[in-house]
């Protein structure tokens, strides 16, 4: 791997995105790092400008969002950092060493989330489970993969919901994954916020359905509505 480039997505995360670029820059201290801006209203921009290479604006969405970023990069390695995100300091050479491998076309990280409540402990376990018997993964977990991959599957689709899981199913079809165990913290604040057991029922209740075959608008919908 001769570059890393590092996408985030972001709207309106003025609490989060400072520790995640932080984080971000000594976890992988020589990668491009670009925030695409969805839109924020509130301090999100003036906070992230300085602390990375680029910051460019793209249509609300993250899916347009990471295409978005994807473009203006320059790495032959994406990765894509959700902006509630911390990654570990070891980031940047894990990655490295898993597309060491040719075969391996991309992967993704272990997950925890950042409260450290036994609940909360077992949901991260079985997120990064799930993702490793299945070998996806999903926006929490830092999936990272090969530009000329990432090119040639055309890039995230842009769904209204589930971008993550059918771009990691098409990945999944276009060679080996790497299911790192290092792990990245993501912020527990749709657990804390809507309770821990009605949150993954709805997570694996929307997962389900999209895979039956549900139109992701209209999941859109549901999941909204459900707020």
């Amino acid at each position: 791997m001769k570059k890393l480039s590092a996408i985030v997505p972001m709207l309106n995360e003025s609490p989060n995105i400072g520790g995640t670029l932080n984080a971000l820059r000594r976890g992988a201290p020589n990668a491009e790092i670009i925030v695409v801006d969805g839109g924020s209203s509130d301090a999100s921009v003036a906070i992230a400008q300085p602390l990375c290479d680029a910051l460019i604006s793209a249509s609300r969405g993250r899916a347009r969002q990471m295409n978005a970023g994807a473009r203006a990069s320059h790495g032959d390695a994406l990765v894509f950092v959700h902006a509630d995100t911390l990654v570990p300091k070891t980031f940047a050479r894990d990655i490295a060493a898993a597309l060491s491998d040719p075969a391996v076309v991309g992967g993704r990280f272990d997950v925890r989330l950042d409260e450290s409540g036994l609940p909360y402990r077992i949901i991260g376990a079985m997120i990064s489970l799930r993702s490793r018997i299945s070998r996806t993964g999903t926006g929490d977990q830092a999936i990272f993969v090969r530009r000329d991959v990432f090119d040639r599957l055309g890039g995230f689709p842009e769904l209204e919901l589930c971008e993550d899981l059918e771009f990691s199913r098409r990945l999944k079809r276009a060679g080996r994954i790497a299911c790192l165990r290092t792990r990245v913290t993501t912020s527990a604040r749709r657990w804390d916020r809507d309770g821990l057991v009605r949150t993954v029922v709805r997570m694996w209740l929307i997962r389900a359905m999209y895979l039956m075959g549900v139109p992701p608008a209209r999941l859109k919908r549901m999941y909204s509505d459900t707020r």
